[in-house]
């Protein structure tokens, strides 16, 4: 079982699948062993018990490094506007770029792991750090040195509060990045950490396997649940202090869990990281930029020149598909190219930073092929994006009660676009893609393109919405104007806009998933389950670009700027018709990336009127019509 592989009938929700399939990592149905590691070393890790015993101790450690991460995003905005007394526009700066950088952290923490440390070094340092961060942050609320003065409602409104000192400010990003380096050591190692414990060579052990993802999903559900409601509600109405202290002493009890169960858990050294192997390609290549290479007949087909490329047979013990060679990105065939003395007598290259295999310069192939679909995505989460910053900022100015004493906490109210996924997806794999299929005959009803493609739509209309319903409420602000800058308008029409945001991310998000995941070959799906989560934390990083040129460059002649810290002096509607823009133009983008798009394993032929096998398999997917 490789993780990422979607399963038949599944329905899990996307909420959860967002941070289970993205992260840079997979692992194959049965443990690769490193021929460097000793045997001695193999017979000990065979000898480690594993298995659900060492199952509370993994749960519980990835648990609550999800409840401190998940619990406070989801109410940041609140903490750096109304505690740190930050400006609006800085506040969301700082979430995008926090964002953005935890996003990115896996990939560095994956290759430690693979290359190095092994998994369970990366989890215990990493653990550690978290807990480190978490303290650091809670003291940010708790010590009265490291956070500014408290002020009343009134001078927050004015915009008459202290801000926080450098000092101050120092101290929290400090907090904010212990916290990434140990979501980039944790979160890459978890997941398979655990799979780990079982043999997967065995009925049992894939059913023990299985068991174990079932187990992670619920245990992740209830982290989410309880982080965006009991969590923020508390940050909330109760203490910071109190809000962002009960996950770090969460973190520590997890910590002494973690290394309690080191003798029971199955140690698999480190194997090699997948990104040395991209990385010599380039570099072979670039030695090789001279070279002359055969480039493709007249006839259009891919040609090989005996003895021209390295193309050794794959080893009969790998579970890889043999990839064709291919013409295009035909500069790094160069990488492939056999010079004299780079090949011993066994046919083993002596250098392999000088010399690839064209598998291995196919693989890279993919990745380059992939990298324009991957880009259109970024635009598309800058929508997503917008949910934990300036949606929090027009909560916060909206009638939040249910009922004369109960009222919601604007950091809940991610909640309904989760709610949205959770719903969506089991209706659309049981009920819309049946009927689909009958229509258009092809397995998935419609292509992962197309899928994606309808997410960028829905993407689009949430950002027309929220423009919509942004005017209103700012003209319902003005005009009561009340003392607070509450608009007498319930915020739950909000809703609208954080369900096609929910949408866009069930359609867009797991088609990603579902189409790096096939279109990669097996040697590279770590690298397929860490391009959504790199697409995110791209668009958090093109968000605060975005933000900050926009509230440079508008208001002006005494008319404050589309993101001024009064919301209701501002015009964020205008900021939201923008994204709108940028979506449609990066939905052309799309149409033609994706129309032109040629897929892993469709052979090229010299004319419409040559046909083979292969076309014929690949008939309905060759050509993505969205």
């Amino acid at each position: 079982m490789v993780v990422g592989e979607k399963t038949k009938g599944s329905s899990n929700p996307a909420w959860l699948l967002r941070y289970l399939r993205c992260l840079p990592f997979s692992f194959s149905s049965s443990k690769s062993v490193n021929p460097s590691v000793s045997k001695k070393d193999q017979e000990k890790s065979q000898r480690k018990p594993g298995g659900w015993k060492a199952m509370p101790y993994i749960l519980g450690n990835e648990t609550f490094e999800r409840l401190a991460t998940v619990g406070l995003l989801a109410n940041f905005m609140v903490y750096l506007t109304t505690f740190f007394h930050l400006d609006q526009v800085y506040a969301t700066n700082i979430i995008n770029i926090w964002s953005g950088t935890t996003g990115f952290a896996p990939l560095v923490g994956a290759f430690i792991s693979d290359a190095w440390w092994g998994r369970f070094k990366t989890l215990a340092f990493a653990s550690i750090v978290s807990f480190v961060g978490m303290i650091s942050l809670t003291l940010t609320a708790v010590i009265p040195s490291l956070h500014p003065p408290h002020c009343t409602k009134q001078e927050l409104l004015k915009g008459q509060c202290v801000g926080p000192t450098t000092a101050q400010l120092a101290f929290l990003f400090m907090s904010l990045g212990w916290m990434s380096i140990a979501a980039g050591g944790i979160r890459p190692c978890s997941i398979p950490f655990g799979v780990d414990q079982f043999d997967a060579t065995t009925e049992k052990g894939r059913r023990d396997i299985n068991s174990f993802f079932n187990w992670y999903y619920a245990t992740f559900t209830v982290v989410i649940l309880v982080a965006i409601t009991l969590l923020v509600y508390i940050q909330d109405s109760v203490s910071w202090g109190i809000g962002l202290g009960i996950p770090t002493g969460l973190m520590f009890c997890s910590i002494i869990l973690f290394f309690l169960g080191t003798r029971i858990y199955i140690h698999v050294p480190p194997e090699g990281s997948v990104f040395n192997a991209i990385a010599q390609v380039f570099i072979a290549a670039y030695k090789k930029r001279h070279v002359e290479v055969l480039h493709q007949s007249d006839s259009g087909a891919a040609e090989l020149i005996e003895g021209g490329l390295y193309d050794p047979p794959l080893k009969e013990t790998t579970m890889f598909s043999k990839l064709p060679h291919t013409p295009h990105f035909s500069a790094l065939d160069k990488a492939a190219v056999v010079l004299d003395g780079e090949v011993d007598v066994d046919g083993e290259r002596k250098n392999k930073w000088r010399l690839c295999s064209v598998q291995q310069v196919e693989e890279v192939k993919c990745l380059l092929r992939v990298a324009p679909i991957w880009a259109s995505g970024i635009i598309c989460f800058v929508t997503m994006s917008q949910q934990g910053t300036f949606t929090i900022s027009q909560a916060q100015k909206m009638d939040r009660h249910l009922g004369p004493k109960f009222q919601i906490p604007a950091g809940s109210l991610g909640i309904i676009s989760m709610t949205t996924i959770g719903i969506w997806i089991p209706l659309y794999d049981r009920v819309i893609v049946p009927r689909l299929r009958k229509l258009t005959k092809h397995e998935e009803g419609i292509t992962l393109l197309q899928r994606m493609g309808i997410g960028i739509v829905f993407s689009i209309l949430s950002m027309v919405v929220a423009g919509i319903v942004e005017n209103r409420r700012r003209a319902s602000a003005n005009l009561h104007a009340s003392a607070d800058g509450v608009a007498p308008m319930h915020v739950m029409w909000l809703a609208p806009q954080l369900i096609f945001m929910g949408l866009a991310e069930g359609f867009n998000f797991l088609g990603q998933i579902e189409f790096y995941y096939k279109q990669f070959p097996e040697h590279m799906k770590s690298v397929a389950n860490a391009l959504p989560s790199c697409s995110m934390a791209g668009a958090s990083y093109l968000s605060s670009v975005i933000v900050s040129i926009v509230h440079k460059s508008s208001g002006g002649h005494g008319r404050p700027d589309w993101l001024s810290n009064n919301i209701n002096a501002g015009r964020v509607d205008y900021f939201y018709y923008l994204i709108a823009g940028l979506g449609i133009l990066n939905f052309i983008y799309f149409f033609v990336c994706s129309s032109r798009y040629h897929y892993k394993g469709a052979p090229i032929v010299d004319n419409d009127d040559t046909s083979t096998k292969a076309d014929v398999e690949l008939k309905g997917i060759k050509h993505a019509d969205i």
